[in-house]
């Protein structure tokens, strides 16, 4: 008669080992072996084991000494099902004896490794080595077909023993964190050299300076990361905002680019990033970084390498094609990056981001640390069907306004129009706050609407039609003193009581405010800045002008430096052009002073 043999453990201690082995083969009884006892040697170690441990052994067919799913066992941890460095996820039939199991902490032996013993060998009994299953004996044959007993999680187990299988599979293998996942992903070609070098120092330099960027990274890198992967793109492009913004959303450049991805206002126009009134979306995360991704592809198309692709996305295609026919008409081969003549902060760009790479690559070697990064989202997107305030989303949320416009640094004014931006992002907890306080919330949820200018008026007449003081309306619009509000614009002013309609959607999509001087016809004059350069408020006072004026009309701070003989914009007051004024001859102390301001 063919034989064969099932045998299983389960060992429950409380106080004492009891160990039952059964065996069967059609229908009649069969001694288990003498020697070596497989059941008697797991038994022998019951005993030292502390209470609450449940060991279960499934034994599939003869044990392997030395063999591949053995090196693979060794290498399992205790307390995690198939926990196997460097081999994560090794399937447990590749395995010919598993063993799961569960101890607490403080009855976890300190070391575990299963090893294989022969007949005749001694067992250490202080469970600092856990032994595996001997191998069967040569006249007992383990079943051919499926094991005559269920693995350990078909049995009938005590709520207990359940309990602690489900805690058992539950575990994972870990995730590595996102500074390595980044790592992994590292595959542009590295750049050398003198400049390099420099940036390393820089940073290495400035320690808080690379905390704080990290910081702020945090917010926002893993959805940068999981982006830049899904398009199947190198790791090094979510690096890439650390030396565009330090990772700040309201980062503004002196030429207008702005957020982490430091868009200037044509680009952001040629990938569809809104700008008005309401919103930039120049500084929306999501938006912003999807189109800058969008642009970093399509430059690689052109130029077929990731260091030029990056050098245009900081000077322009134009630029770096033109510099690339230049090196051409000179008869060398084509050039890479560090051949070309560009400007400076064009030359410092990628070895910029090359030590930043180096630095996330081994931080320890420039004496700096990285603040750990989980590898999971930092955030939601909450779907917004009504205007509301952004006051109301914080406070529902139970964030800091600063902390909300953290992650909507894209918001101009306080508040959201659902036509525009349907969703919002919190933190995942602050998320699941913010859906249930908003479904309990009783009131109206936006205070300001916008309003469109009937015809051109004044400030102080607008705000009445409003309903609106004309300080508050100057505040919250930015219309400086002296100025009128065009026909057509929008103004945001306070909700009217009772008021259910949300604005609409061509006006939360293409909102803008236009001012007309108030006064006499101002026509438009270019004077310059001192050959040495100057402050713009000097250039102001000194042209008899208002400084916020001319900022205003240069895109400028009112305290901005300009550059030597730098172009300025002034609106002065036109003379009348009736036959008086023509006859009037022009003061001849003036007229070279007007000449030599017309030929700068």
């Amino acid at each position: 008669m063919k034989r064969c043999i099932a045998q299983t453990v389960c060992v429950w201690l409380a106080g004492a080992a009891t160990v039952t082995a059964m065996s069967a083969c059609a229908g009649t009884p069969t001694p288990a072996p003498e020697a070596p006892d497989t059941l008697a040697v797991w038994a022998s170690h019951a005993a030292p084991m502390a209470q609450g441990v449940v060991a279960a052994v499934t034994v599939d067919g003869p044990a392997t000494q030395g063999g591949a799913a053995e090196d693979a066992a060794a290498r399992r941890s205790p307390g995690v099902a198939m926990e196997v460095e460097g081999d994560a996820g090794l399937p447990a039939e590749d395995a010919s004896a598993t063993m799961l199991m569960q101890a607490g902490p403080a009855q976890r032996p300190p070391s575990v490794s299963p090893v294989s013993l022969q007949p005749g060998e001694s067992v250490d009994p202080s469970w600092m080595v856990t032994p595996a299953l001997p191998a069967l004996p040569e006249d007992v044959h383990a079943p051919t077909g499926p094991s005559l007993i269920d693995a350990p999680t078909a049995l009938e187990p005590s709520p207990a023993t359940s309990a602690q299988e489900a805690a058992t599979q539950a575990e994972t293998v870990p995730l590595p964190d996102l500074w390595s996942r980044i790592r992994g992903g590292l595959t542009m070609p590295d750049l050398d050299g003198p400049l390099v070098r420099n940036w390393e120092r820089w940073y290495a330099d400035r320690p808080d300076y690379v905390q704080r960027m990290a910081e702020r990274a945090s917010r926002y890198l893993f959805h940068i990361v999981e982006e830049v992967e899904r398009r199947g793109l190198p790791a090094e492009l979510a690096l890439l905002p650390f030396i565009e913004s330090a990772f700040n959303p309201q980062a503004l450049s002196v030429a207008k680019a702005s957020g982490i991805w430091q868009f200037m206002p044509a680009t952001g126009k040629d990938f569809d990033l809104t700008q008005n009134l309401f919103r930039d979306d120049r500084r929306h995360v999501l938006a912003s970084t999807d189109a800058a991704l969008s642009y970093l592809q399509m430059l690689h198309g052109m130029f077929g390498d990731w260091h030029l692709a990056l050098a245009a996305y900081n000077w322009g295609q134009g630029n770096v094609q033109r510099a690339l026919d230049r090196q051409a008409r000179t008869g060398a081969s084509r050039p890479g990056y560090e051949q070309l003549v560009m400007p400076s902060e064009t030359r410092n760009y990628v070895p910029k981001l090359q030590a930043v790479k180096n630095i996330l690559r081994d931080p320890t070697a420039f004496g700096l640390s990285l603040p750990p990064l989980e590898n999971h989202p930092y955030f939601a997107a909450v779907a917004i069907d009504r205007d509301i305030d952004v006051d109301l989303v914080a406070r529902l949320a139970g964030l800091s306004i600063e902390d909300f416009h953290a992650l909507n640094p894209q918001f101009n004014k306080p508040v959201i129009l659902a036509a525009g931006t349907p969703e919002i992002l919190l933190p995942y907890d602050n998320a699941r706050q913010f859906e249930a306080a908003l479904a309990a919330h009783p009131g109206p949820r936006a205070s300001w609407t916008a309003w469109i200018a009937p015809r051109t008026l004044h400030p102080r007449d607008a705000a009445k039609q409003a309903g609106v003081s004309e300080a508050r309306l100057r505040e919250i619009n930015r219309i400086p003193k002296g100025m009128l509000i065009r026909v057509g614009s929008t103004l945001l002013v306070p909700r009217p009581q009772g008021r259910l309609s949300d604005v609409s959607p061509v006006v939360a999509d293409t909102a803008r405010i236009s001012l007309a001087p108030d006064g006499p016809r101002l026509q438009r004059k270019v004077v310059r800045a001192k050959a040495q350069g100057e402050r713009l408020s000097a250039l102001a006072k000194r042209h008899g002008v208002s400084p916020r004026n001319v900022a205003s009309w240069n895109g400028l701070s009112p305290e901005a430096m300009l550059r030597p003989r730098q172009a300025i914009v002034l609106m002065v007051p036109g003379r009348p052009v009736g036959k008086a004024a023509k006859q009037a001859p022009a003061p001849a102390a003036k007229k070279p002073a007007a000449t030599a301001v017309a030929k700068r």
